[in-house]
């Protein structure tokens, strides 16, 4: 859109839903663009940057604080040309930005607000900012007074921290020789997390506390490659507390972002696409070992929650849920004792208490979130009758104001949840999941692109593009596991052309990695080419497994070539900080031990072997179907054994080079795995 430069707010034709909550502000807001920077260069005013996203809590507190209030609103104007950015529309701006302040030494979070040059360079910045002094921090108006003084009035000390902070940004840090990463040093890092996990609570210790799916994943790819149990009991056990806490709806489904405390109980009650999908994950892996029925329950309500509450009519999912309500943190989905009882009655609301933490006095602010961490065992017969009980309060919840949806479709977020529902499709036998998740990918595939390009948000007809790395790399995960799923070749087909499109327009020839930005970007003063997680991995780390599983899939060596140039390049950088890079060092156990299973035959006689297959853990094999010997490229380690086995139906398993003998029998998969790589059995639970 074309911003005027008349004044007043410039939000409401956005369709950002963090933006249009911002339309109403007597603030002066912009929108991120050229028409925004070109007023600062006009006024040469300095630039109050202010990043967060819908389901923000504290985005919301400052925007009640400030951002609403005349007399503040008033100030930002007089002094500032002030732009409003959705960091999940805009995770490239968010990225700079919030970089310039982890330089400036101060921690990151959201409200992100940064101040700029009028040419969009930081100087200076924080995160929330009080409208009072208090927290320790000084009041938010004198901030704005005192940093536009200093722009005026000191701008030799604005150009200092300028020019410090364009260096840095600017600067790449450049490998000063090969790091060597093996199973060993895996192992070494593995063993340390492990001994920062809560024993008690789970979850790594310390508060407050996040579902760290890559580190969780780190930990459990150890058990996978070493056999000790202990790393699979950590991630079990953490699961367990966050399936009893508070950080879950116990009603509704679906987990929340984080906790505020040690113990899982307390969240931040927004709810998010991605960490949804990155638990349904873990549990689809721990239910494959353990069996344990909490993990296919919570997996099952998860899912639920997602068609009911984040799929979009088109089919596509929503980005999140928010945390507020009533403009309450929470007040949608916590209970007083009271009102528990006149929803079930006394004797009802008394037994569902026992279970679930109901006191009369609450465990927050009040009132009651909903838990079984203390909860005494329970029979089938409990469960059967919890379950009534908790319908009953999710009708009664359900005349509640809910929460605001933020609709907007991301494309990598959707990737992420693409992928996680094909995998748990598989694991929990459920069809019906792997057809959700190829109805989101069909709306993404078709509305949002542009030829072979991506784009990365969409919202009521708007595509914003071009797409991120992180569009890509996920999306093209999306179609790798769908095509497993399904054999069916369009899936590869689109993968590849994703996969060129992301090194014509991404790729960064100096570190092998990719930039998260296209070259053909504009309005940024730097590409971003952080390699950390994030809230979710690191768009390199899913490249580099990606690569490995194209390599395998298509039987083109250039793709395994390809990653291993990206982890030379790139595992340099990440070595001071691997716990940062837990992603990339999980792509490369996967490049180290990935185990191709080859099942040959008509797919009505190969559909026991690709069903066992299907159950094998999913984080270090990849399923080929070839029908016969001519399906593999001739260089293929199966190809003569495929050749020799006359059409018979069968698996081969490869690792490197060298390949099994067939197997005919479903149940003997694992056993030839775990063969073929040199070690003893995991023993998983049929």
């Amino acid at each position: 859109m074309t911003a005027s430069s008349s004044g007043g707010n410039r939000l409401a034709h956005e369709t950002s839903p963090y933006l249009l909550q911002h339309k109403d502000n007597p603030v002066d807001w912009w929108p991120w663009g050229p028409e925004a920077l070109a007023e600062a260069a006009r006024t040469r005013k300095p630039i109050l940057l202010s990043i967060g996203y819908a389901a923000c809590h504290w985005c919301h507190v400052m925007a009640h604080e400030s951002f609403e209030d005349p007399a503040t609103a008033q100030v930002m104007n007089e002094l500032f040309v002030n732009i409003k950015v959705d960091r999940e529309e805009r995770p490239d701006i968010d990225q700079i930005y919030m970089t310039a302040l982890h330089h400036l030494g101060e921690q990151g979070g959201w409200p992100l607000t940064m101040f700029l040059s009028p040419e969009g360079e930081p100087f200076w910045g924080g995160t929330y900012f009080p409208k009072t002094a208090r927290y320790g921090r000084p009041a938010f108006v004198d901030v704005l007074r005192e940093v536009a003084r200093l722009f005026r009035e000191e701008p030799d000390r604005i150009e200092h921290n300028r020019r410090a902070l364009m260096h840095r940004l600017a600067a790449r840090a450049r490998p000063q020789g090969r790091i060597v990463l093996g199973e060993a040093q895996l192992d070494d890092i593995s063993r340390r997390i492990l001994a920062g996990m809560d024993s008690v609570n789970g979850g790594l210790q310390g508060a407050p506390k996040f579902p760290q799916s890559p580190i969780f994943e780190m930990l459990w790819r150890a058990g996978l490659r070493t056999g000790e149990k202990r790393y699979f009991h950590a991630i079990e056990y953490t699961l367990e507390r966050l399936c009893a806490g508070g950080i879950y709806d116990h009603l509704g489904g679906g987990f929340s972002r984080y906790t505020v405390d040690e113990r899982w109980l307390v969240p931040h009650f927004e709810k998010m696409l991605y960490d949804n999908g990155h638990l349904l994950q873990l549990l689809a892996l721990a239910w494959q070992r353990s069996r344990n029925p909490l993990f296919r329950a919570r997996a099952a309500e998860t899912v639920a929650w997602l068609a009911r509450e984040m799929t979009t009519p088109a089919g596509a999912f929503a980005s999140s849920l928010d945390a507020d309500s009533e403009g309450e943190e929470g007040k949608f989905y916590v209970w007083t004792a009271d009102e528990i009882e006149r929803v079930l009655g006394a004797e009802d609301a008394a037994f569902f208490a026992r279970f679930y933490g109901v006191t009369p006095e609450g465990n927050f602010e009040g009132r009651t979130i909903l838990n079984r961490l203390d909860a005494p065992p329970a029979s089938a017969d409990d469960e059967a009758r919890l379950a009534a009980l908790r319908a009953k309060l999710f009708a009664a919840r359900a005349r509640r104001v809910p929460p605001g949806l933020d609709d907007k479709v991301l494309a990598d977020w959707n990737g992420l949840m693409i992928a996680a529902l094909v995998r748990a499709g598989l694991v929990f036998q459920a069809p019906e999941w792997i057809a959700r998740a190829a109805a989101a990918f069909r709306f993404v595939a078709e509305s949002m692109t542009r030829g072979d390009r991506l784009g990365h948000s969409w919202r009521e007809g708007h595509l914003l593009f071009p797409g991120l790395a992180s569009d890509f790399a996920w999306m093209i995960r999306a179609a790798l596991a769908l095509y497993e799923a399904t054999g069916d070749r369009p899936y590869l087909d689109r993968a590849l052309a994703w996969q060129t499109a992301l090194e014509r327009h991404h790729a960064d020839p100096e570190t092998g990695g990719y930039y998260l930005t296209a070259d053909d970007a504009t309005g940024l003063i730097v590409r971003p080419h952080a390699t950390i997680d994030d809230a979710v991995e690191n768009h390199n780390a899913v490249a580099a497994e990606n690569l490995v599983r194209l390599a395998i899939l298509t039987g083109d060596e250039s793709w395994r070539d390809r990653a291993d140039r990206l982890f030379d390049g790139v595992i340099p950088l990440a070595a001071e900080n691997l716990f940062g890079h837990a992603a990339l060092l999980n792509a490369l156990d996967f490049r180290l031990r990935a185990a191709e299973i080859v099942i040959t035959g008509p797919d009505e006689r190969a559909a026991p072997l690709l069903a066992a297959a299907a159950l094998l853990p999913f984080l270090e094999t990849v399923v080929v179907r070839s029908p016969d010997a001519e399906a593999l490229p001739a260089t293929h380690p199966a190809q003569a054994k495929l050749a020799a086995a006359n059409r018979q139906t069968a698996a081969f398993v490869c690792v490197g080079q060298y390949c099994s003998l067939p197997v005919t029998e479903p149940a003997a998969l694992l056993d030839t795995v775990q063969a073929m790589r040199g070690g003893e059995p995991i023993a998983f639970s049929t």
